[in-house]
């Protein structure tokens, strides 16, 4: 007996799975090609490390470092967690930074940090933009992954996001919130190789159903056969 679609959806890992300040996806050449190389870490738990977040929290703030392209707004974002994981509040890690470094400022970027790696990725990617993570992260549980499904298949503006992001709460969720501006979760344009869309379409329509259908019932039971759910 397979698990409920709903069920499923509610077990998703919604939150940051790997260690603070750890660059799984910065460090990922098939994400950010050589820049992998550069990727910094920054370890909560290292005194020296603590402080070089600090230094980078405070130079991402100024953006003393050039441009704001999305590997370096992840690397700020890793510093701002693991320097208030560090230090152990928001406001000791605004104090250790120092600058015009705010705690609206930490918190905003810390919660990008902790955003799941499937979503991080797509930040990295460019598809995503860093800003608009920044919204994304201050929704909770599945609506995370519709939001931001709906940045990448909508074309969300940043502007639509933080509006989005702001009429979820327990009583509207973020597929209510995008299907009253006509926008619909759940269609993606897919390639198949010449032989599998073949049998799909003589599949579908020997059974009279739509091959969409078919798509979702072999996905389904794909994705309740695997043991450990990928992030």
């Amino acid at each position: 007996m397979t698990d409920d679609p709903g069920d499923r959806a509610g077990r998703l890992p919604a939150d940051r799975e790997e260690p603070v300040g750890e660059p799984v996806v910065r460090a990922d050449p098939a994400v950010t090609g050589e820049r992998a190389k550069e990727a910094v870490g920054f370890d909560p738990d290292d005194p020296e490390s603590v402080a070089e977040a600090a230094e980078t929290v405070r130079a991402f703030s100024e953006n003393t470092v050039g441009a704001a392209d999305n590997v370096y707004m992840l690397r700020g974002a890793a510093a701002c967690a693991a320097l208030v994981r560090g230090v152990g509040s928001y406001k000791e890690a605004v104090e250790r930074a120092g600058g015009d470094v705010s705690v609206s400022f930490v918190r905003k970027w810390a919660r990008v940090h902790d955003l799941p790696q499937a979503i991080r990725r797509h930040v990295a990617r460019g598809d995503i933009a860093p800003t608009a993570a920044k919204h994304i992260a201050r929704v909770s549980g599945v609506d995370r992954f519709d939001l931001a499904w709906a940045v990448v298949d909508a074309d969300l503006t940043v502007r639509q996001v933080r509006r989005i992001a702001s009429e979820v709460d327990g009583q509207t969720s973020t597929a209510e919130a995008l299907r009253a501006r006509g926008i619909e979760l759940g269609r993606i344009e897919l390639s198949l190789p010449l032989d599998v869309y073949r049998e799909l379409r003589r599949r579908a329509s020997i059974e009279n159903r739509d091959p969409g259908e078919l798509v979702a019932e072999a996905l389904d039971s794909y994705f309740a056969e695997e043991s450990v759910t990928p992030e």
